[in-house]
């Protein structure tokens, strides 16, 4: 069906694509993963024709007998969409805000089909339904911004297939997302994919996703293509040091490691597996519930009024309702849950940056519910957040040490401008980056190297608490293992105390001393991490496990 030859790929003589020998033949999935950077997105783009003009492409891009590098940018309008389609990693910035969802979808079936206005519209609404959206005569006039993420992955996927092409690229098209949304998502994609036949590039960095979906797997590495097999074969006997090593960083949930291996401790044959045992677990319990609690949270309400149209009746959202627990010193909490359950808004209250509407959180001997912003600003340094996009959190026009050195003179953690730097390139060594990098500015990291900034930033004011929000969701699995490896060095070292936030089940288990999981603003279960795993109290804890990606064993 596609057959790429010798494919490479230059910006400006850097070669970002190197050789690259691939086939993806009629009625398959196939798998492309790899670390970012590693050329995935780049090659996609390359046979979607999207690429930027200065790209150099050379060795041939053959679908169905024709060479696609030879197509003028006419020719391939025509195919694009319509034989050849594309579901994009971030829907939110893909999806144009000021247009519509349906007439999105509207606008590839007018491009590619000769159907009547009231045609397409039928057809618009009959692709909501096949991608399991609901109300779908709501959601066709609904704006991006009004709908949650997996219904907008939805929308993405129906302009995809509205023309039923014969290839779909899918470039991460769940990793922002839930579990339980990511399972309905692979789960329609794979029945999409054998109702048409259509043949599908599934693009990905996590490969326990790619091995319940994919029925070959393509492995690359700087560029190159370095391993390729039939999916049990290659999760079973990988035969590359890179596949083995990107097999190993994601957190196992049958025990626990003292330490997740990196890429690097695999390819440098450094490879340690020691595991945490159940008695040395229990003697870390002991230390940290032998003490009193550092937070005590007590029936916390947050609720929304949201404003009714025209002559209806505003109503009430209540995303945070009636939530109990206590936070011990030195304790990892996880939270659970899928988007709009809360968890964010938790931690805004926490934060002090959205008023709880009823109930009592004590820190120190006091309710900080009922601190003025003026007095929560003097604890504002105690309780700090790593946020979930690290790039969008950094000042684009500051560089990583002046983001550093900022909330440390505005705090008074730092006696002088001069102590404050010297504290924020100690701060750049220990995350593991260099004092050399103070003066470069967000855009020149990488996403990994972006988020150790924020970890930075957040330890240089010496927290007591620190939330985790979505902090390495959108990392991959390698740079994952690195990023939580430090938050625990950092941990051990500073006797931090972490709320950790996630949709990665799998990555809480790792984590998590004590595990919260929230459904509609409510705590429905809560106990030892370990235990909540092994025997699930609650359908929706259940439900959440069992949609896990748990590769091949």
């Amino acid at each position: 069906m596609l057959e790429l030859q010798q494919l490479s790929i230059a910006f400006q003589s850097n070669t970002v694509v190197k050789s690259v020998d691939l086939s993806l033949q009629p009625n398959e999935i196939l798998g492309l993963v790899g670390e970012s950077g590693s050329g995935k997105s780049v090659t996609a783009k390359a046979i979607m024709q999207l690429l930027d003009k200065k790209a150099e492409i050379t060795g041939q891009l053959i679908f169905e007998g024709n060479d696609l590098n030879q197509y003028s940018e006419a020719e391939f309008q025509q195919l694009r969409g319509r034989e050849i389609s594309m579901i994009f990693q971030e829907p939110m910035s893909s999806l144009n805000p000021s247009m519509r969802c349906g007439t999105q979808v509207a606008e590839i079936l007018k491009q590619h089909t000769k159907g009547s206005h009231k045609s397409i519209q039928a057809e618009v609404i009959r692709l909501f339904e096949k991608v399991k959206l609901p109300r779908t005569e709501q959601l066709y006039k609904a704006y991006p911004h009004e709908i949650s993420g997996g219904q907008k992955q939805r929308v993405m996927i129906a302009m995809a297939i509205a023309c039923q092409p014969k290839i779909l690229i899918a470039d991460e098209p769940t990793t922002a997302l839930d579990v339980t949304v990511q399972k309905t998502i692979l789960e329609l994609l794979k029945s999409i994919q054998a109702e048409t036949g259509m043949s599908i590039l599934f693009i990905s960095h996590d490969l326990a996703l790619v091995s319940e979906l994919a029925d070959r797997v393509a492995v690359m590495y700087q560029g190159e293509l370095v391993e390729v097999n039939e999916t049990a074969t290659l999760f079973k006997q990988p035969k590359q040091a890179y596949t083995k090593a990107l097999l190993a960083t994601k957190p196992p949930l049958k025990y626990r490691l003292k330490r997740l291996p990196t890429v690097a401790d695999v390819m440098q044959d450094k490879l340690n597996l020691d595991k945490e045992s159940r008695a040395e677990r229990e003697k870390r319990h002991e230390n940290i519930y032998g003490h009193p609690p550092l937070l005590i949270v007590k029936d916390l309400h947050k609720t929304y009024v949201k404003a009714g149209r025209w002559l209806s009746a505003s109503t009430e959202v209540k995303a945070v309702n009636g939530v109990n627990f206590e936070l011990y010193e030195g304790e990892n909490m996880g939270l659970v849950g899928e988007s709009g359950c809360g968890k964010s808004t938790l931690s805004k209250v926490l934060l002090g940056l959205e008023p709880a509407t009823k109930g009592e959180v004590w820190y120190k001997g006091q309710d900080i519910t009922q601190l003025s912003s003026k007095q929560f600003k003097h604890l504002r340094s105690d309780i700090q957040l790593i946020f979930q996009d690290p790039f969008s959190s950094l000042n684009p026009r500051l560089s990583i040490g002046e983001a550093i050195v900022e909330p440390m003179l505005v705090h008074g953690i730092a006696h002088s401008k001069t102590q404050a730097q010297q504290t924020a390139c100690e701060l750049l060594e220990r995350v593991g980056l260099s004092a050399a990098h103070f003066h470069r500015y967000p855009h020149e990291f990488s996403g990994g190297q972006r988020q150790r900034i924020g970890i930075a930033r957040t330890i240089a004011l010496q927290p007591k608490i620190v939330i985790c929000d979505e902090s390495v969701s959108a990392l991959d699995v390698s740079v994952q293992a690195q990023v939580l490896n430090l938050l625990n060095d950092l941990k051990a070292d500073f006797n931090f105390t972490y709320l950790f936030i996630s949709h990665d089940l799998a990555v809480v288990k790792y984590m998590a001393d004590q595990l919260l999981v929230m459904r509609d603003g409510e705590i429905v279960e809560h106990g030892n991490a370990d235990v909540v795993y092994a025997d699930p109290q609650q359908n929706y804890t259940k439900e959440l496990i069992a949609a896990i990606p748990k590769g091949i064993d």
